[in-house]
């Protein structure tokens, strides 16, 4: 068997869509795809009394008012008795519902003109894995860290408005810290508000972050000077957020994806040496028809969470010149990625999910020769932006402004986070989300952070 060909691995983490919501519709491609059969009898949820029922439907809303619920409770609430309980969960947070505001969230994209044109083409063109789940049935920054360290140390809760409840020294090993000591290139490239920067390792390597643009420019460059890893994290707020998470514009994530993809496919020696990964960190309380299974724990944490089930599916795809278009149906969860980078390049195995996860190596191997046949260019779809200075920030982007501004106005030093942040988090405007990028960028641009990895006294931050 010949060797994966594979040289450099980008993958793009967008947020908080299922994998029936984006993917299931390409079940009609697809035969063997476990999605959405349109032939079929509707599967329903019940709708807040056994005489009213909301059934898995086709929708095309690029904007969802509403954020369903996808905290750890909500999230078991909607996956039981067979994912019957995902409207009853909504209806609990949004007792006003409308009809539409149901059906958005037990609602798909259908295959088609109009709906989610880059998603789909690449889907057509490449590999989707449709039983990657997310590694907890819970929300951003726990899928997150699990995605980067193979574990969240037994938390699962967003931290909370004020930035003062629920934070925690997540000072794990992760898997930059191992590409750097096995001597592989890597990046991560972002749109101002880095959330992986909430790993305290990740202050050694602040000269590995870029802004967005700087991947374009990469991209663009000699092949063998692109990074051998390269992370990409979205716009999670603001006036051009792009990670896909309710309220926003569903079109402006699905704009980023073809950007990226025209970037990588547009620089031929790069392009054949490339895996492309799109993800999603979780499900964003958005309906899937297929239960998560069981899990290793990842380790002995277990403080907010039993860590021995998987968390709903979430769309997957593998985007290369070296795999077929098709379907793989292997159980994966985020540290299948992780898996896959430690099997390749020899890094240590991040936790026991890491270790026991399935690799997606097998699909890189399926073709004796690079495709040909790849689509050139995907067209990018226009995108909305914000004229209004007042945002609806989601639990991560609160988290995130709130993380910056306290970098933009506080000492550094493990202590710093339980100093009241000079702007208030209530503030949800432009100038809130200004100056926590402007914090951002002085801690990457100076590196003056000096974290303590040792625990303060009680616990503060956190893995009592």
């Amino acid at each position: 068997m010949r060797t994966d060909p594979i040289e450099h691995i980008v993958v793009l983490m967008l947020e908080n869509r299922s994998f029936d919501q984006m993917l299931g519709s390409l079940q009609s491609i697809y035969p063997q795809l476990e999605g959405v059969d349109a032939t079929a009898e509707a599967r329903v949820n019940l709708g807040g009394d056994p005489t009213r029922t909301v059934a898995q439907r086709p929708v095309l809303s690029r904007v969802t008012k509403l954020d369903p619920m996808h905290e750890t409770p909500n999230v078991l609430r909607q996956i039981t008795d067979g994912c019957s309980g995902f409207i009853a969960d909504f209806l609990q947070a949004y007792p006003q519902a409308t009809d539409q505001q149901l059906q958005d969230v037990m609602g798909y994209y259908p295959a088609g003109p109009g709906s989610l044109t880059v998603l789909h083409a690449l889907a057509r063109s490449f590999t989707v894995c449709d039983h990657w789940f997310c590694s907890v049935p819970g929300p951003t920054w726990t899928n997150r860290l699990f995605l980067h360290t193979g574990t969240s140390l037994g938390r699962v809760k967003m931290p909370g408005d004020s930035l003062d409840l629920n934070l925690h020294c997540y000072d794990q090993p992760t898997i930059f810290q191992l590409l750097h000591t096995a001597g592989r290139s890597w990046k991560i490239y972002h749109h101002g508000l880095p959330q992986s920067l909430v790993l305290t390792r990740q202050w050694d390597y602040l000269d590995h972050y870029r802004d967005v643009d700087q991947f374009y420019v990469d991209a663009a460059g000699p092949a063998q000077e692109f990074p051998g890893y390269v992370f990409i994290e979205p716009d999670y707020c603001g006036p051009d957020q792009n990670d896909q998470h309710p309220p926003s514009d569903v079109m402006n994530g699905e704009a980023l994806i073809a950007r990226v993809y025209n970037a990588l496919r547009g620089n031929e020696a790069l392009w054949r040496t490339s895996l492309l990964v799109i993800l999603y960190d979780e499900h964003g309380g958005f309906y899937d028809h297929v239960a998560p299974p069981a899990a290793v724990r990842p380790d002995d944490h277990t403080e907010e969470f039993t860590f021995d089930r998987l968390g709903v599916r979430v769309p997957a795809l593998l985007i290369s010149p070296w795999v077929a278009p098709g379907v793989v149906a292997n159980v994966f969860d985020h540290t299948s990625l992780l898996r896959y980078l430690s099997d390749k390049w020899g890094l240590a195995l991040l936790g026991n999910r890491t270790a026991q996860a399935n690799s997606f190596a097998d699909a890189l191997l399926a073709l004796d020769a690079a495709r040909t046949d790849a689509p050139p260019s995907v067209p990018v779809p226009a995108v909305t932006r914000s004229e209004s200075s007042q945002f609806v920030l989601d639990a991560n982007g609160r988290a995130l402004v709130g993380y910056g501004q306290r970098l933009q106005t506080q000492p550094y030093g493990r202590d710093s986070l339980t100093v009241p942040i000079s702007t208030p988090l209530g503030r949800q405007d432009a100038a809130a989300i200004e100056a926590a990028k402007a914090g951002f960028a002085r801690a990457i641009r100076t590196g003056q952070a000096s974290w303590s990895r040792q625990e303060p006294a009680g616990g503060r931050f956190g893995r009592a």
